[in-house]
């Protein structure tokens, strides 16, 4: 699916920003991102397929800011979307239930 295949390559570009940060900002990204973590496991349980996480992801994504600001609120860098957010669901993408390193597994 088209959706999926565009999500996942977003997160993992988030996922290499994130890896690429430098030292002294990688701590704060990593706790923006965990937050963003725990609100995704908030919202779509423990388990989810990789189509729900992709429909969140693709319907908004508005309520990230928020917390990211809360995690980090005197660091806006840290609120980029595009590492940590897409960071956040690469993240959690490894726990849906279809998911099978890189690609979706088939499911009967």
């Amino acid at each position: 699916m088209p959706g999926f295949e565009n999500a996942i390559y977003q997160w993992q570009q988030g996922e290499r920003r994130l890896q690429g940060a430098p030292a002294e900002r990688a701590r704060i990204l990593e706790r923006v991102t965990t937050a963003l973590v725990a609100e995704l496991r908030r919202r779509l349980g423990g388990r989810f397929n990789s189509q729900e996480l992709v429909d969140l992801y693709l319907g908004s994504t508005s309520w990230c800011l928020q917390v990211a600001m809360n995690a980090a609120p005197d660091e806006p860098w840290a609120w980029e979307a595009a590492t940590v957010v897409d960071a956040a669901f690469g993240r959690y993408l490894r726990e849906a239930s279809d998911y099978a390193g890189g690609r979706r597994a088939i499911v009967d």
